[in-house]
């Protein structure tokens, strides 16, 4: 088992947000491991291409990544399924794989991390959240049911792990995140987007928060969105 460097550990881990994490935590001295469905043309430290959602293998290849590396110092729970449609037009199966992507995802990756931080001394657990963990909005009624599930798992988490030393976290991404894929689908001014690199600077911060001053739920939004 290599522990020279500790661990930061983000599912959900694309191109995008999920690389501009691992990015931002490898130039501060952590060894960085991905997991996704599809490995981005550009990998920072390991990959594993993976269905987060699968229940046999998420905990088998956590306790290898475990063994190798030592228990995380940060894991990043990064995961998202978006489901826009009217109510009378999403089936039962859209709210189910939204469920799956955004929180039976988070509680496999609980399940397999958060016990190893406590007895490795505690650590950093970070949920990303939307403005749908917060309003459910027309057309969103699967994505939104789900966010709000993950925000209210993640506060259960935040109580029962903070007293053990974990510092739980839910971060509200109240805004489009700027990537080709979402320049494409939306159309927006990219000075009006946030930018991955500065989302990470963020996540870096709640990371290193002193125990007498743990933020729980952090909004971020660009200056230009309404709230």
């Amino acid at each position: 088992m290599s522990v020279e460097k500790p661990l930061v550990l983000v599912a959900g881990a694309g191109a995008g947000l999920g690389q501009s994490l691992l990015s931002r935590f490898t130039k501060d001295g952590f060894a960085a491991v991905g997991l996704g469905r599809t490995q981005p043309e550009t990998v920072i430290g390991q990959f594993f291409e993976m269905d987060l959602t699968d229940e046999s293998a998420v905990p088998s290849i956590l306790a290898q990544v475990i063994a190798e590396h030592g228990p995380p110092k940060v894991v990043i729970h990064n995961t998202s399924e978006l489901i826009i449609a009217p109510f009378a037009e999403t089936r039962l199966a859209d709210y189910q794989r939204t469920w799956g992507s955004m929180v039976q995802s988070a509680i496999l990756l609980a399940q397999s991390t958060l016990q190893p931080m406590v007895r490795a001394g505690g650590g950093t657990f970070i949920v990303s959240g939307a403005t749908a963990s917060l309003r459910g909005g027309t057309r969103f009624s699967a994505f939104a049911s789900a966010k709000f599930a993950l925000r209210g798992l993640t506060q259960s988490l935040a109580r029962e792990y903070q007293p053990a030393g974990v510092h739980v976290c839910h971060a509200i991404l109240d805004g489009i995140i700027d990537t080709a894929r979402s320049r494409d689908l939306h159309n927006l001014d990219p000075g009006k987007m946030m930018k991955p690199e500065d989302i990470a600077e963020a996540y870096c911060s709640l990371a290193r928060q002193p125990k007498s001053t743990w933020t729980h739920e952090l909004d971020l939004r660009p200056a230009s969105e309404g709230f």
